[in-house]
């Protein structure tokens, strides 16, 4: 994939992380996310796995803004998310899901309603709040499972999570 496609591809990335269709991605954005997992799980942001989830959410924002906040005004504008992204991320897109890792570590053990991990129609529902279309959440959801066990593990999902990242154009 050549310069140009790779740029295009990870400027679409940028509506994933703009919760509020402000036009940046900042703090608040990933609060909101958190807000939102918590809200459809029926977990209080006082809880462990709350707390757990802002905690997650709190890191993930600092890493994405030493990546991409360039001029350090603490958001992230598409230009710097996708100049970040080529710069940082294409030729190592694990870089990004270590990055994301507490925030998803923490989302997975509010989906994991019974303690034997989340499903995919758990991870459906996530995919949901978080802004992704029904019919796209479901098909995703399903493709996390990759060894079809009926249970999505943390190994799982950081792997989509680099691929999509680095669009890879199957994640």
């Amino acid at each position: 994939m050549d310069s140009a496609e790779y740029e295009r591809k990870i400027a679409a990335r940028f509506a994933t992380f703009d919760q509020d269709g402000s036009g940046y991605i900042d703090r608040e954005d990933f609060s909101t996310a958190a807000k939102a997992v918590l809200a459809e799980f029926g977990t209080t942001a006082r809880s462990d796995k709350g707390q757990a989830v802002f905690s997650g959410a709190e890191a993930f924002w600092q890493g994405m803004a030493g990546i991409a906040d360039v001029n350090g005004n603490q958001r992230v504008s598409r230009e710097e998310f996708v100049t970040g992204a080529a710069k940082r991320l294409r030729d190592n897109p694990e870089r990004f899901a270590e990055i994301a890792r507490p925030f998803l570590a923490a989302v997975i053990a509010v989906a994991d309603e019974d303690g034997t991990g989340a499903t995919p129609t758990a991870a459906a529902r996530v995919l949901r709040v978080l802004g992704t279309p029904p019919d796209l959440a479901e098909r995703v959801a399903s493709a996390l499972d990759a060894d079809g066990d009926g249970r999505i593990s943390e190994d799982e999902i950081l792997k989509a999570f680099a691929g999509y990242c680095g669009v890879d154009p199957d994640a």
